[in-house]
Formats: C-alpha cells, sequence, structure tokens
C-alpha cells in the first residue's frame, strides 16, 4: 500500500475545499456563483467591459438604482471582513473601475454614486463585491434602506473604512 507525503495530503484537502465551497488553491470555488460568473460559466449573465484582468463587472440582479452594478475579484474572496490593509490597492481598484464603468454606460455625475459592501452577515455571496449605485438620488425608499451610507448592514468605499469597522 503507498502512502502520500504531505504535498500530496494538501493539494487533496485544496481540491477537496474547492469542492465543499470553501475556495481551492487556484481562488476558484465552483460553488461560488461570482467564481462561475467571473470565468463565464453563467451564459445568463453578461459582463460588461473591464479594463482590469482581476476583476469583472456586471449588471446586479436585484437593481436598487437605474445603474446597479457589481464589481466583483476574478480569484474569490470572502466578503468584506475578510478584507486587510494589504487589500487598500484592490478596492482602489474595484472603486476606478465602477467608475468606469459608469461613465462608459453614460452616466457622468459621480458626486450622486453610493458604492459599498454589505457587512456579514448581511451580504447574500460570500464572495467580495463592491455595489456601484447611481443615481444615488433617485434610490427608492427600499434601496434607500438597504444600502444606506455607513449603516450597520452597508459600508461606504473610503477604503480604510473598510478596515476599520467596529462596533459597540
Amino acid at each position: 500500500m503507498a502512502t502520500a507525503g504531505p504535498e500530496a495530503a494538501g493539494a487533496a484537502a485544496a481540491a477537496e475545499g474547492s469542492e465543499a465551497g470553501n475556495g481551492g488553491r487556484d481562488g476558484y470555488d465552483r460553488k461560488c456563483v461570482f467564481c462561475r460568473i467571473a470565468r463565464r460559466e453563467e451564459p445568463g449573465t453578461a459582463l460588461l467591459p473591464c479594463e482590469d484582468e482581476d476583476l469583472v463587472c456586471f449588471r446586479d440582479i436585484k437593481p436598487g438604482a437605474p445603474h446597479h452594478y457589481l464589481v466583483v475579484p476574478v480569484k474569490h474572496m470572502g466578503n468584506c471582513k475578510t478584507l486587510k490593509t494589504e487589500h487598500i490597492p484592490l478596492v482602489k481598484r474595484m472603486m476606478e473601475v465602477g467608475k468606469a464603468v459608469l461613465q462608459k454606460n453614460n452616466f457622468s455625475d459621480l458626486n450622486d454614486v453610493r458604492m459599498g459592501f454589505h457587512w456579514p452577515p448581511f451580504c447574500s455571496i460570500p464572495h467580495l463585491h463592491l455595489h456601484v449605485l447611481a443615481p444615488a438620488s433617485q434610490l427608492g425608499f427600499f434601496s434607500r434602506l438597504y444600502y444606506r451610507i455607513n449603516s450597520y448592514w452597508f459600508i461606504t468605499t473610503k477604503p480604510s473604512a473598510c478596515f476599520t469597522k467596529t462596533f459597540y
């Protein structure tokens, strides 16, 4: 009977983790709908032009504003609670992609935009995604609550805010 070394055990654990929906070493979780969208495995979701190869952008399936997009890393990442200081450049790039997509879709008043993350347990998909909503002035009643600025459940993006969220 052959025994496997630590490398084989690690590879098996990574594969098992990926199959179990926990993400594998390649940054892909086949049970994560955003991972599948990022790899173009969900034909019902059209990706919008994005100039950052590490990010994808698409329309939210339940839009809260006339322009409601999600900017998502291609590699699987946990929700915003898993962000660390080293992720600030990523969050900034996500914001830049969101602004660019708005401009490509003929929205130019960047002072009337809301961008942010839902704070756990209020995020429905456990893959980091930035909500980009515009015009913020046209959010409906429920959307104003659901995407409320720096509420207990939604934090708007000044990148540093994602890394200092505390509750008392």
